[in-house]
């Protein structure tokens, strides 16, 4: 109760000084504010974005832009002054300012990177020129080094010239002339030695670094593997080039969640939240799965065409009942199967090795939920017929059978694809949540038909011979 008091003053506050012409006091006013609740403000008051920004002090209205959906972000940028905009760009930190930029249409990279200072825009075009989901596009240049000769005492007074502009100093990297990675060390480790010790006493050889070309989402199995807030980034000749940290991680993860939920539902990456892409962006991207797995079911129908030929389906019509049950028990047998499989992997608790693993496992679960579904098939035609729910004929029992082993076998196949679909599209370098729910879904689909088919051939075909 007390928060939603504290919001609606903020808001009446804000609304009076917005109007008004005082702008120190709107300044004032915006910058004793934790930078959350600006956000908060901003995201209440879209038609005030650009003048809340703007009259923040530069340093605060950055600590709020960073954390500003992209399209507020956009907005904010379209209607700033140029030198508010530029004030801004150049205060960025060089890896939030670069993944700002990678969002919008060169046109507007090109006339915003104009605006920026020399050393600045040397930088951003250099993490510009990495590839798109490289660990160099998340790097920041600004980092505190020393070398393994300073002394205690030398630290400190290194970290207190450049520390101001650097994104971490939980960690002190030492380097050798040649600008190599030696070593990190925790500013912890600093701060408990001595002052005349020297920092080739505190090395331990240990350091993990990332390649300048490492695949985010590999950056972030590093860094959940080793639990580090900050690692460093080098080159083939093990340069330091810069610093990747915890919260680029975080961004890079919730991205990364993002873009495999919509894959998984069968959709293309929207690229943008769903209320701000276009209409017709939106139907580009779920047409064509849709247009996939339309044609795909079109080989479902094909199938049975196919037993219809044989008089399967005209000589005992109820087959044609069970043709959904049996389908979609597969389908979702299927679609379990496969995002425990993408979820794993995402996890790294499944790798490609681990491939036979799966299908040992797989082929027990499988058979297990199979014979469950299929004796509770096979119980349900035989109640209905004892019950006089409905009358399956004189051959109900062989009806219920193929229930049985129709579920059995549909199950099992389904749990086989679901599961080795993700590993298979990972080993030919594809994304494994591109083997999505829905597409996994079909292609059941179409083998169930035939597997159901098939059994109910093999179980019938001495009645049908006697027709």
């Amino acid at each position: 109760m007390s928060t939603e008091i504290e919001e609606i003053s903020l808001e009446e506050q804000l609304k009076p000084l917005l109007d008004g012409d005082d702008k120190h006091a709107l300044n004032e006013f915006l910058d004793d504010q934790n930078i959350s609740d600006v956000a908060d403000l901003i995201n209440e008051h879209p038609d005030y974005e650009a003048e809340i920004i703007g009259n923040m002090s530069v340093h605060r209205a950055v600590s709020v832009f960073k954390i500003l959906d992209l399209s507020v972000q956009k907005q904010i940028i379209k209607e700033l002054p140029s030198f508010k905009t530029a004030e801004l760009l150049n205060e960025l930190p060089a890896d939030d300012r670069t993944d700002f930029l990678e969002e919008l249409p060169k046109e507007a990279i090109r006339d915003l990177i104009k605006l920026l200072n020399p050393e600045e825009r040397k930088i951003t075009l250099s993490l510009l020129g990495y590839p798109e989901d490289s660990v160099g596009r998340l790097m920041t240049p600004d980092y505190v080094y020393v070398y393994a000769h300073n002394t205690i005492d030398e630290v400190f007074g290194i970290i207190r010239r450049v520390a101001k502009s650097s994104e971490t100093i939980d960690v002190i990297y030492v380097i050798n002339e040649k600008g190599e990675l030696v070593d990190d060390i925790r500013i912890r480790d600093v701060i408990l030695a001595a002052p005349g010790k020297r920092i080739d006493e505190l090395l331990d050889g240990r350091v993990v670094a990332l390649n300048i070309n490492d695949d985010q989402e590999h950056a972030s199995q590093v860094f959940k593997m080793n639990n580090r807030v900050a690692l460093p980034v080098t080159d083939d000749n093990n340069i330091l080039l810069g610093i990747v940290t915890i919260d680029d991680m975080l961004w890079v993860a919730n991205e990364e969640f993002t873009e495999d939920m919509q894959k998984m539902g069968g959709s293309e990456v929207l690229g943008e939240p769903y209320l701000d892409i276009s209409l017709i962006k939106l139907i580009k991207k779920r047409a064509g799965w849709l247009i996939a797995l339309f044609l795909s079911e079109m080989l479902t129908a094909s199938a049975m065409q196919h037993y219809q030929e044989t008089g399967i389906f005209k000589s005992f019509i109820d087959l044609v009942i069970f043709i959904p049950l049996i389908t979609s028990s597969g389908g979702n047998s299927g679609s379990q199967a496969s995002s425990l499989i993408i979820q794993a992997m995402a996890l790294g608790e499944v790798t490609i090795a681990d491939w036979w693993r799966v299908m040992r496992r797989e082929l027990f679960t499988g058979f297990s939920l199979g014979l469950i579904l299929g004796i509770i098939g096979f119980i349900r035609v035989c109640a209905w017929q004892y019950l006089h729910v409905y009358n399956y004929g004189p051959h109900w029992r062989l009806m219920a059978t193929i229930i049985f082993f129709a579920l059995i076998g549909i199950i099992l196949w389904g749990s086989l694809i679901g599961s080795m679909l993700p590993i298979v599209l990972k080993k030919l370098k594809q994304d494994p949540a591109t083997s999505s729910a829905p597409f996994v879904a079909t292609l059941v689909d179409v083998t169930g038909i035939v597997i159901y088919c098939s059994v109910a051939s093999i179980i019938l075909h001495n009645v049908l011979a006697g027709h």
